[in-house]
This record gives structure tokens, C-alpha cells and sequence, in this order.
């Protein structure tokens, strides 16, 4: 097989150009487009909708059984009430002849049997295969960077990235104080770095100088006050990143590798504020805003302070700390009790809590997803940005706490940098449990990315069902183990279901196909026996009449199995109508359809004594889809589990993925078609029974980008 290249080719300007499995290309417009479960095949994606609008927009049908359908009707509607006789005779005769058509199929069947099946790829048989229509696409591009070392990717990796040891737990160089020369000597030889005690110094760029012509001089000065420091402490050594951070790109990657081991081996830090006559306040909350704020104290053993225009220096501890310099109190008072052993967190809470926190600092105006703009110098020293800054900074800073790091590569953005975090760090699956959240803002690329959930559950919540297996160049996340169906919007299909047992709804359902052989006998034996004619004719037309309702009350009962479908509808239907379509109507003292209790962001629980959703949000919905949300509210039916979600997506979503579990619900989320990228786009996620994943296909490889 052809190896196949996904890329963006446009031929004109309303045109784009996709590839088969098999790598043959398609050109077609840039309308919405979804893969054929039927066929694999490539098509423009036609939208039942509540108020049809636009070409790829049409009214709700749906291929319900006809005699179903006109059987309801006739009982619905009177034929003396409105002057519609002559209809309702008319629909009558109509439905008779579906009961008579029934009868000759049948008998045509038991004596010649017929094959009708084709190969057209067209639905029209009843689909009754116990599962959901399969996501026909997989996804066939190249890794940017592959979880298995066995995979190719096509990261460039740079110079003697490779070199860097997973752990090393010290840092590449030290200012020691020669004291034969009395002066201060950089050392880079491990045996001494590792016996040597040393002072790390935290500060910010700007209360250390200013950019200008006595910007040098003002380093120096600096550098000055701090040797005098270390020196009062008792200390001959000690790591300050203006004379420790290398020159080449490989020292700059070693050292930004190891940063957080320098904190971990000092025997303090020391925090270097700016002058209090500038306000004290000021000083710390500016030295607080910094991307590395969090790893330099929170992994120091010790930590003491020091303005530069006053000469004590004073001891700190870390609560200390955090009513002085951190703003987001909850949160970073959180982080600091767990590090201190007051208050435990567990390890994923912990992660991510540190992660909400540093994605705040240095560069708090930057939406996810988004490439940092280049960093200040305050972020982590003046070298590590003059030659060359690192837009995946923020991971760097975060990934000092994790068992295992990723090493530093200029190339890569945050969300880059955090997939390969993730995948070296496989049992806290946090790239994988962002899969499954709804964010507030679903971003037009790296659409996996969340930092919040509507549904207020936090990242260690979700038990993800899902493996990633890298991330492409463009940032799409490629995940394994995805069950994964279709969603189907240009119509209501035919749904094979089975109602609970009744042996008098079975007999019952079979008296009308009897009308017409008993009509057929009657007629047949006239001429021999008149009065036994006419009995028969008269049964047999008292059966047509009440066919009907006879016909109904077989159909009714409750569902207890019902083939798996996805069926979305562009606005909001009521429950009845779904009923309508799906079965022809409901006509009994059971409901076929139930809205979700806990399941949208539109869903009302039930106060009762039984769980079940309040049918309040169909007007709570409705009210959504005529307000600023309007043509952007959907409706999704799922057939298996006989349930109704209202939901919000710029798109119609196109596919359904089960991507993990949360509260005693499945995390479902569904997504719209990329096919000239081979991607999909989340469009929301909804929470939905786990045991209908089971009825879901496994699928290879999908993308979401």
C-alpha cells in the first residue's frame, strides 16, 4: 500500500483536496464533510435541522415503518372532524394495501425465496448489527514525537540532546571561592560540584539591572553583592544563573534540564529582592510573577531573603513565602501545604495544581494553545534568553517536579513540550485525561487542550480510557484504543428494536395480517357456500377497519433493545416528535425516550425519589437556541440507552469517541471531521452511560487536532 501524505492542498480557492485510505485524492468544495461508516468514503454532510437554512441543511425525515406510521395517523385523527373523509378513507385504503403487500411478500418468501441485497453502500435495509455504525478513518501521517522509541519522528533533535542523563541531580557548574587566589573560580568538575555546598540564588532580571549602556556595570555590581552575601552566610560556593548558564546551545539545554537539581542541592536559596524603598510589596510580587518562582522555592530545603538596599538577610518558610509573593492564594497556599507535609495532596492533584500555577506566571495573557511570545528577561536569567528563548518554558519550569523529564528543545511550544512530559511520564496520563474534559473555550487547533471542565470535574478525576501515541507537527494529539462510532444527521433511520414480551400484543399484532386471506377465502368459496361467503367477507372487513388500532397497540410497550444509533439533529427536538421519528410514535403508558439527568450542559435532574432528567430543559435549551447561541444548539439521540442530550458545537459533530470515565459516567467526546488533514476537532463532550462504549468499535489510530 501507497504511503499517504496529509497535507493542505489547495487547488482553487473554494477547494481542498483529501486522500482515501487506499491514498487516492479527492477534490471537493470546503463545505463540512464526514466519512461514509458504510462505504469509507468521502461526503459532503447534509444536517437534518429543526428550521432548515442554507444547502447542506434539510427538514427531519426519517425511514420509520410506513404502516406504523399511517396507523397512527388514522388513530390520531377523526374522519368526521374537519371534513377530512375523503383523506382518512384514502390513508385507510393505503394502509390496507401495506397489510396485503406484507401477506404476498411473505408468501413469496416461503416459496420463492428472493435476494435483494446489493452493494450500492446505500443504508435503506434496516442496520441491525448490535453495534454502532463504526468511524470508517484512522489516522495515517507522521509522528512529531512518538511515545515508543520504536517510531519514527520527525522532531529535530538538537545537539547533544541526547547526552543529557535522565537525572542528574546537581548542577554543570559552580562559582567556588579559590581561597589560595582569592577569587571566584567556575568549576565544572562533577567529584567537587557534588561535595561542595552551595547557595542558589533566586531573583528578577529587572532588580538586578537595566538594559542600557551601564547594563554590564550594573551586572557586575550585582554579581558583587551577591558573593558578598554568600560569603556572610558561611558559604564558598554558589549558582547564580548569570555566570552558570552556558554558552552553547548544549549547555543551555543541559542547564535549563537540570535547573530544578540546583534548587533540590543548595543548602538555601537565597531570594535576591529589588529595593524596598520601592515598595516591599512591589518587590515580592514582581520576584512571585516569575515562570520559576515555583520549582526555585518549593524544592529548596531552606530559603532566606535579602533587599538590596538593606543588609540583613532573613530566614523564610514557605507559608511565609506565599502570603508575600503569591497572588492566587488558594491554590498556591494549597501547593505550599503539601510540600510543607501540613496538608498531603496526591500526586496528580499536586501536578496539577503546580501546573495552574506556573501556566500563570511570565506569560499570563497567553491563551493555551497559542505560541509564547518571546520570554522576559526575569523569566529564568538574561543568558537563557539573549541567544535563543524557549517557548515551551512554562514545561520546563513544571516538568522539575515529575519522577521523569523531557529534555529541553527549542522547537517545541508548550503544548508540544507538555505531550512529551505526558508520555514520559505514562501513570499520570495527563495528556489523555485532557482529552476527555469540555473546556470553557474549545481552541480552533490542539483542540485536546483543557485547563478547566464545564462540568467542574478536575484532571484527576477522569480514569482515561485511551493511550497517546504522539503529537504531530501541527499539535494534533494522536491517541490509541479509541472506540469510536458515527453520528448520523441527514435522517432518522429505520431502528430495529424489541419491545417487552406480551403474548396478547403478539396475537394481537397478528389478527390484521389476517384481513386480507380471510377477505381472499371469503370471495374464493361464494359460489359454494354464500352464507359462509358473507361471514367471511364481513370478518375480514371488520379486521381492515380496526387494523389500525389493533396494528398500534402491537407496536406499544416498552423498549428494552434497540439497535445502537447516534442520531443528531440540528436545533432542539421534543421527546414526542424523537419518538415519532424513530418509532412511529408512542402510544402506551411507557416513555421510548428519556432526557439525560446529569449528562449536558442543558441537563436538569429529576428532585424525586427515582434518578432520571427534568423535562424543563427542553425550554431550558430552547431558550439557549433563541438567544445568542442561536443555530449552534443540537440535539443528540442515542437509541441504545433511549436517551436525549441537548448540547452546544460551532459544528455538527460527526463522530463519537470514548475517551474515559468520571462520576459513574462515560466521558463521550464528539468531534467534527478534518479529512484534507485527517483530523478530528473536538466540538464538545458529553457524559454518557459507560456500557454503551461496549457497543462501539475499536478503531486504529485517530487524531485530534
Amino acid at each position: 500500500m501507497a504511503r499517504m501524505h496529509w497535507k493542505l492542498p489547495v487547488t482553487q480557492q473554494e477547494t481542498i483536496t483529501c486522500y482515501d485510505d487506499l491514498g487516492n485524492p479527492k477534490t471537493h468544495g470546503v463545505e463540512q464533510r464526514y466519512v461514509s461508516p458504510t462505504t469509507g468514503i468521502c461526503r459532503k454532510l447534509v444536517v437534518q435541522a429543526v428550521t432548515p437554512s442554507g444547502k447542506s441543511e434539510v427538514a427531519i425525515s426519517n425511514h420509520t415503518n410506513q404502516a406504523s406510521k399511517i396507523a397512527i395517523w388514522l388513530l390520531a385523527n377523526s374522519p368526521i372532524r374537519g371534513w377530512i373523509i375523503f383523506k382518512w378513507i384514502a390513508v385507510w385504503f393505503w394502509f390496507t394495501l401495506k397489510l396485503f403487500w406484507s401477506v404476498v411478500w411473505l408468501l413469496a418468501q416461503l416459496f420463492f425465496p428472493i435476494d435483494l441485497a446489493d452493494d450500492t453502500g446505500e443504508d435503506t435495509d434496516v442496520y441491525n448489527s448490535g453495534y454502532y455504525k463504526p468511524y470508517a478513518r484512522g489516522f495515517q501521517g507522521q509522528l512529531w514525537a512518538a511515545r515508543s522509541p520504536m517510531e519514527y519522528s520527525s522532531r529535530i533533535i538538537e545537539e547533544g540532546e541526547m547526552d543529557i542523563p535522565t537525572h542528574t541531580l546537581y548542577p554543570r557548574l559552580l562559582l567556588i571561592r579559590d581561597p589560595i587566589r582569592n577569587e571566584w573560580v567556575p568549576c565544572t568538575d562533577r567529584d567537587t560540584i557534588i561535595r561542595t555546598k552551595f547557595i542558589a540564588i533566586s531573583y528578577r532580571a529587572v532588580d538586578a539591572f537595566t538594559r542600557g549602556p551601564d547594563q554590564e556595570t550594573e551586572k557586575a555590581q550585582f554579581i558583587e553583592e551577591v558573593r558578598a552575601v554568600v560569603l556572610e552566610q558561611k558559604y564558598g560556593a554558589y549558582w547564580l544563573d548569570l555566570e552558570c548558564v552556558g554558552e552553547t546551545p548544549s549547555e543551555k539545554n543541559r542547564d535549563l534540564y537540570c535547573m530544578t537539581d540546583v534548587y533540590r542541592g543548595a543548602e538555601v536559596t537565597l531570594i535576591m529582592l529589588g529595593k524596598s524603598a520601592a515598595g516591599e510589596n512591589e518587590c515580592w510580587r514582581g520576584w512571585g510573577e516569575r515562570v520559576w518562582t515555583m520549582p526555585e522555592a518549593l524544592l529548596s530545603s531552606r530559603l532566606c531573603y535579602k533587599f538590596r538596599d538593606r543588609e540583613v538577610v532573613t530566614p523564610l518558610s514557605l507559608f511565609e513565602l506565599a502570603n508575600l509573593a503569591y497572588t492566587n492564594y488558594d491554590i498556591e497556599q494549597a501547593i505550599v501545604n503539601a510540600y510543607s507535609g501540613k496538608d498531603p495532596l496526591e500526586r496528580l492533584e499536586r501536578l496539577t495544581l503546580l501546573k495552574s500555577a506556573i501556566w500563570r506566571r511570565g506569560t499570563a495573557a497567553l491563551a493555551p494553545g497559542v505560541a509564547p511570545p518571546p520570554p522576559k528577561l526575569d523569566m529564568i536569567g538574561e543568558k537563557s534568553v539573549t541567544s535563543g528563548a524557549y517557548k515551551a518554558e512554562r514545561v520546563y519550569a513544571l516538568m522539575g517536579f515529575f519522577e521523569h523529564r523531557i529534555q529541553p528543545n527549542r522547537s517545541e511550544d508548550d503544548l508540544h513540550a507538555l505531550v512529551r512530559l505526558s508520555m514520559a511520564n505514562d501513570n499520570d496520563r495527563i495528556a489523555e485525561r485532557m482529552v476527555s474534559m469540555l473546556p470553557s473555550t474549545i481552541t480552533k487547533t490542539a483542540c485536546w487542550y483543557s485547563d478547566d471542565d464545564v462540568y467542574s470535574a478536575n484532571l484527576w478525576d477522569i480514569l482515561p480510557e485511551i493511550q497517546v501515541a504522539g503529537i504531530t507537527e501541527n499539535g494534533a494529539l494522536v491517541v490509541d484504543g479509541c472506540r469510536a462510532a458515527s453520528i448520523r444527521w441527514k435522517d432518522f433511520p429505520e431502528v430495529a428494536f424489541v419491545t417487552t414480551d406480551s403474548l396478547r400484543r403478539t396475537i394481537i399484532g397478528f389478527i390484521p395480517y389476517l384481513s386480507w386471506p380471510t377477505l381472499i377465502v371469503g370471495l374464493g368459496v361464494l359460489m359454494i357456500s354464500r352464507a359462509g361467503a358473507i361471514a367471511l367477507i364481513v370478518i375480514g372487513i371488520v379486521l381492515l377497519i380496526i387494523s389500525p388500532r389493533l396494528f398500534v397497540f402491537s407496536q406499544s410497550g416498552r423498549i428494552v433493545d434497540a439497535q445502537p444509533w447516534f442520531i443528531g439533529v440540528k436545533g432542539v427536538v421534543s421527546i414526542k416528535e424523537v419518538e415519532k421519528h424513530l418509532y412511529g410514535g408512542a402510544r402506551g403508558h411507557f416513555p421510548r425516550m428519556y432526557f439525560t439527568p446529569s449528562g449536558s450542559q442543558f441537563s436538569i435532574p429529576e428532585r424525586g425519589m427515582d434518578r432520571g432528567g427534568s423535562l424543563r430543559q427542553y425550554d431550558y435549551a430552547k431558550l439557549a437556541d433563541s438567544g445568542p447561541d442561536a443555530g449552534h444548539i443540537y440535539t443528540l439521540i442515542d437509541t441504545y440507552s433511549s436517551t436525549m442530550y441537548y448540547f452546544r458545537a460551532e459544528r455538527p459533530p460527526t463522530v463519537c469517541i470514548f475517551a474515559g470515565r468520571e462520576g459513574g459516567l462515560g466521558r463521550f467526546v464528539l468531534c467534527s471531521e478534518k479529512c484534507n488533514i485527517n483530523e478530528l476537532h473536538k466540538e464538545t463532550v458529553l457524559r454518557m452511560p459507560t456500557e454503551i462504549s461496549q457497543k462501539m468499535e475499536l478503531s486504529g489510530w485517530i487524531a485530534l487536532g
